[in-house]
């Protein structure tokens, strides 16, 4: 890395010895390192220069943690408008990976790793796990996607780092993945909260008791999910199910993890992520405890740095536990993933709570926006539980009343046989929208 990185203080119990940090160390090698990171995105980001001489600041304005309000935001737009290498800090020679991501909405947002920022993405991977409560020697089954997408190879390389077996299992082929749980005897599995709904689903298809299996740490992520869905999980599974949270253009994987001994909302790995929460509508800073938009600075990477990147997820910043560094509560949902029927806020996550509230039903749902006239409706289908016993229309009611009652709003609700609605391989596909008056179909 361009210029001298400072030794990480303190000495503690956790993976790495800043985890035991006081405050005050942690706040004075965040200070040191984001005078760096600005100094860098600066002279070596086209894009970082003009932002910061049009809002007419420097790097070295910044003399404080406070005075990062005063910096212009970072928005995926100005990712793809740069595609693909202009955001990176490093000659093209120097970057070792390339990742991007899926582009369902125009060009992909491309990053880049050196070699350096490998390494420190392998570490804080791997002090991830072992916060959730995986230990060298565990076998781990990871089930997130390979390839572009930056969940499997982040988690597979963080959990050699920390010294575990790797079964690169990746997403799909669930029978398969099943059977290699069942043979290979992995204590922890690193999966999204719905792709691990569906191999639990196999399990019980293929008459084996999912308590039963090796699993005892569930690392999840990639999506948002809920404490009913942790609790539905946990109980049907058998093990400690604990949030992970990151996104590529911060590193990927590991930029947040929730510790299993409070299971209390992601730890931010703040010597390398310096967190905010803004006001998604004036992109105001508020003080931790508010909810908002959460922002992030990277304050280590060399290939692609990040200056107040607005994520778009909401959530709030909340004091230390675990660990000295500030949590993040559950991500509630995405300001972008918003929906708005006849004037109130809903989010898919709101609807899951609601449906795990009611005895016979599965987890798995889905959502449409229709129209009637200039309006927007909401629809909801369900699935009855193999169990259930309870008459659908007494389903629908419970959902209907449920959701009016906590989110506001009325929903048409459709219950239909176990197993019919589509699995997530992946990341779950939540909500479709009706095609508009146009004729177009929102994605």
């Amino acid at each position: 890395m361009a210029g001298e990185q400072p030794t990480e203080p303190g000495a503690g119990t956790g993976y790495d010895p800043i985890e035991s940090a006081s405050v005050d160390e942690l706040r004075a090698l965040q200070l040191e390192r984001l005078a760096w990171s600005l100094r860098h995105a600066y002279d070596n980001v086209a894009h970082y220069r003009s932002a910061f001489d049009a809002a007419g600041v420097a790097p070295d304005d910044v003399t404080d943690l406070d005075g990062l309000a005063g910096l212009p935001f970072l928005t995926k737009a100005a990712l793809r408008d740069n595609y693909p290498f202009g955001m990176f800090a490093v000659p093209r020679t120097e970057i070792s990976r390339l990742h991007a991501s899926s582009g369902t909405t125009g060009k992909p947002t491309v990053v880049g790793y050196t070699r350096d920022d490998l390494e420190v993405w392998a570490k804080l991977m791997a002090r991830s796990i072992f916060a959730a409560g995986g230990r060298p020697g565990d076998i781990a089954h990871v089930a997130y996607g390979y390839g572009l997408f930056t969940g499997g190879l982040g988690a597979h390389y963080g959990a050699e780092e920390l010294g575990c077996t790797v079964v690169p299992a990746s997403g799909g082929q669930t029978e398969k993945q099943v059977t290699l749980i069942r043979d290979f005897e992995p204590r922890i599995i690193l999966v999204t909260p719905s792709y691990c709904l569906n191999l639990i689903d196999e399990m019980e298809r293929q008459g084996m008791d999912p308590v039963t299996c090796s699993l005892e740490v569930g690392i999840f992520g990639a999506e948002p999910w809920t404490d009913g869905l942790r609790n539905e999980i946990e109980a049907r599974l058998g093990i400690d199910a604990v949030d992970i949270y990151g996104l590529s253009e911060v590193m990927g994987p590991g930029v947040a993890q929730e510790c299993a001994e409070t299971k209390d909302g992601p730890t931010v790995w703040e010597d390398h992520f310096y967190p905010e929460i803004v006001d998604p509508e004036t992109g105001r800073s508020l003080p931790d405890g508010e909810f908002g938009e959460l922002v992030f600075t990277s304050l280590t990477k060399q290939a692609l740095p990040v200056i107040r990147y607005r994520t778009r997820d909401l959530t709030r910043l909340l004091p230390g536990t675990a660990r000295p560094m500030r949590r993040i509560e559950r991500i509630s949902g995405r300001s972008d993933d918003m929906l708005i029927i006849r004037g109130v806020n809903v989010f898919p996550s709101q609807i899951e709570a609601e449906v795990l509230k009611v005895e016979g039903l599965s987890p798995h749902f889905h959502i449409e926006v229709g129209r009637s006239g200039n309006m927007k409706t909401l629809s909801l289908r369900v699935e009855a539980d193999p169990a259930n016993t309870r008459p659908a229309a007494d389903l629908a009611a419970d959902v209907a009343h449920h959701v009016k009652g906590n989110v506001g709003v009325s929903v048409a609700v459709e219950v239909t046989e176990p197993g019919s609605l589509p699995r997530s391989e992946g990341k779950a596909q939540r909500v479709t929208h009706a095609p508009d008056p146009g004729g177009e179909q929102r994605p």
